[in-house]
């Protein structure tokens, strides 16, 4: 070129350099390339654009993941983009490998990137060669530095083999990632796949119990602690003859086997294979062992949890009972037992269904102080020792009476950390569908009736077990109703979650009531509300709601609406509540108030629900004050919504019959019958045998006619 001659057109000269020119908006999402650049890619010397997707699919898709992250990187800090990209072709095939410059920007307003830049094709040396394989991108120490550290924490989250092997196959080398990988272990004098990748399901089986004087690489590796790296099949069917044919088949071009060591000790192999030539330079080789050492360690430390988790999940279900399909004449159970999230995953829940002399049978539930080994041990031995009180024909109060004592005198044995325990203990006639319940310390049961009502049923109950040896846990009685369900569970399914037992018992009762499907699918259910869906899918472990361990008994009496596995949509229209208020426990007129209130939920009157807790509030009070006798309440309530008659009788056993009076201005007493008289639509007084029955009946009305609230 002479002095003064004009210079040549960019074009040109970048074309004489066989050099390309591309334009990448992700706005648009169009890839410009021009016709030197468009030969590179493998497509028609011609200028064209294409699509984000036309365009990665004919890079190497690790490459192209490569791309996004130099681009960010780039922009971040200001400076170029370089990195080096394998082309493809239809087949899958590498026909080429390019390095791309380019000078990114961040557009806020579009929040799009814009690039332009050039390619250039450049010689791959020889796989094995000294000049090897040169970095990826730009900077190939920051590139791996990124990829170790991400791979490192993903590694150490893994809590599982399987995980771990996961994890491992979901890394994306800095340019080299491979297609195919095994983890071999070592038993005795054999070689065995602990797990593969990239392969079909059943080809491991001519590596699987390998010898290990056998000539293959991971035998060697195993054997003499030493990686083994092979750049192509010349060099692997050279060094191990007797078994290439068995790899020749996978088609895989590159194959590195690294010793898997831990403490000084080789615990198995490594294998990463790749479907093109690998170099393996000591960058490669570097990032490599470096990858071996942390799949070791995760492996131990996986293999660690395991058998801890195994561990304590067989002591722990060894201590339960297999429930099984329950054979009760009448009646089905559920049981769902869940160990805590964190820790050994082991502690002192516990349910059991015990076969009674009588004929009856017994359902247990309970809760011991702690989630530790201690608190499974003492588990244990107390529900051996509440089996056995059973088994002996003791009612329910001896039988908690008995085990209190037991968990006493062997938690003396150790005065630094005594224990004590929660528990339910529910006697049942499947005949009648009575329930006979001890409490300790544990929360009621609730009562799922035949039409979705559901009510916590309020029972006595005495000091957890273990904490005075001389402790009293008087009985409560009552009927399961045909199509009724009663559920007894430990606090972990109420207040997982951070909730308390009031919200807690409201999450619950939402399942409850709306749940269509049989006893089992119920189960699942109250466990899903608690647990929530499994957490979002990371390389990390799974996030864990299990505060607490959880056990949970469902009984149910066969009828329509139980969830025995029949049809929900016909429900028998009666509703009914049971509950006896003795003299020394005037605290549970308030607790019948509250029954009134939920058995009442639907009532199409507020003011009619306001009157029927008057009255009862009266004839409760009435019973207390002028007799010497407990009140026993019966609520029933039946026929079709809108259309529903709710009937209150309370029965003692007093032989003077209540008659009405006109009380003065200032009398505290003497309003009873004459607000039953003004509120309700009907109401009698029936003599006993022994004692009477005042009852009085509230009429439903959708319309509001007939509200049984007084007016003049």
């Amino acid at each position: 070129m002479r002095t003064g001659e004009p210079l040549p057109a960019v074009g040109e000269a970048l074309a004489a350099l066989a050099t390309g020119l591309w334009h990448w908006d992700t706005a648009t999402g169009l890839v410009t390339v021009d016709a030197e650049a468009a030969r590179l890619l493998g497509l028609p010397a011609e200028q064209v654009s294409l699509t984000e997707a036309q365009a990665r699919a004919r890079l190497h898709p690790v490459d192209w993941n490569e791309i996004t992250g130099v681009i960010q990187l780039a922009v971040s800090e200001g400076t170029l983009a370089e990195v080096r990209v394998r082309i493809m072709d239809e087949q899958g095939r590498i026909v080429r490998v390019v390095r791309s410059r380019s000078k990114p920007s961040f557009d806020r307003v579009r929040k799009a990137y814009r690039l332009i830049g050039t390619l250039q094709e450049v010689t791959e040396p020889t796989p094995g060669t000294p000049a090897g394989r040169s970095a990826v991108t730009g900077d190939w120490r920051r590139s791996r530095e990124a990829f170790l550290l991400d791979a490192g924490r993903a590694l150490a989250e893994a809590r599982s083999t399987q995980e771990v092997l996961r994890v491992t196959a979901n890394l994306s080398m800095p340019g080299f990632s491979p297609d195919g990988l095994a983890v071999f272990g070592v038993e005795g004098d054999r070689l065995t796949v602990i797990g593969h990748h990239g392969q079909q399901q059943g080809d491991e089986n001519p590596f699987s119990d390998m010898p290990l004087d056998t000539d293959y690489p991971a035998a060697e590796v195993a054997r003499t602690g030493r990686a083994v790296y092979l750049s192509s099949a010349e060099q692997y069917k050279a060094r191990y003859p007797l078994t290439w044919p068995l790899a020749e088949r996978f088609g895989r071009r590159s194959w590195a086997f690294l010793p898997l060591t831990v403490a000084g000790r080789t615990m198995g192999a490594w294998m990463a294979a790749f479907a093109y030539p690998v170099a393996f330079t000591p960058d490669e080789r570097s990032v490599l062992a470096t990858v071996a050492r942390m799949l070791a360690q995760a492996l131990t430390r996986a293999g660690v949890a395991e058998s801890e988790r195994a561990l304590t999940d067989g002591l722990q279900r060894t201590m339960l009972p297999r429930l099984g399909p329950q054979r009760i004449p009448g009646m089905s159970v559920a049981a769902r037992y869940v160990p805590t999230g964190g820790g050994l995953q082991v502690g002192g829940d516990w349910y059991d269904v015990i076969p009674l002399p009588s004929g009856r049978f017994a359902l247990v539930i309970g809760d011991v102080q702690g989630h530790d080994v201690r608190a499974a041990g003492l588990m244990g031995q107390l529900r051996i020792a509440l089996r056995a009180y059973a088994s002996e024909g003791h009612r329910p109060d001896a039988v908690l009476s008995r085990a209190s004592r037991f968990l006493h005198g062997i938690s003396d044995e150790d005065p630094a950390d005594p224990r004590f325990a929660t528990c339910v203990y529910v006697e049942v006639d499947p005949t009648t569908g009575v329930l006979d319940i001890a409490r300790a310390g544990h929360p009621d049961p609730a009562i799922r009736m035949a039409d979705g009502t559901v009510l916590t049923r309020p029972t006595s109950g005495g000091l957890p077990l273990g904490i005075d040896p001389d402790a009293d846990y008087p009985t409560t009685r009552l009927a399961l109703e045909p199509g009724e369900t009663m559920l007894i569970c430990t606090d972990g399914l109420i207040e997982t979650g951070g909730h308390d037992l009031e919200t807690g018992w409201r999450r619950l009762r939402a399942i409850l009531e709306e749940h269509k499907g049989d006893l089992e699918e119920l189960a699942d259910a109250l466990v899903q509300a608690v647990h929530g869906p499994s957490s979002h899918h990371t390389t990390g472990p799974l996030a864990d709601r299990r505060e607490d361990d959880i056990a949970m008994l469902l009984l149910s009496r066969d009828g329509e609406g139980c969830g025995c596995g029949g049809s929900m949509t016909v429900r028998p229209p009666v509703r009914r509540s049971v509950l006896t208020v003795a003299q020394a426990e005037p605290e549970r007129v308030a607790v019948s108030r509250q029954q009134l209130r939920e058995l009442l939920h639907d009532w199409a009157s507020p003011d009619q629900v306001d009157s029927a807790v008057l009255l009862l509030s009266e004839l409760l009070t009435n019973v207390l004050v002028h007799t010497d006798s407990d009140a026993l309440l019966v609520a029933e309530i039946t026929g079709e919504v809108g259309d529903r008659r709710l009937r209150i009788e309370v029965t003692d056993a007093g032989d003077d019959l209540p008659h009405k009076r006109r009380p003065g201005e200032l009398a505290s007493s003497g309003r009873g019958l004459v607000l039953i008289e003004l509120l309700a639509h009907a109401w009698g007084v029936d003599p006993r045998g022994e004692g009477k029955s005042i009852w009085f009946e509230l009429y439903e009305s959708v319309n509001g006619s007939g509200d049984g609230s007084w007016s003049p």
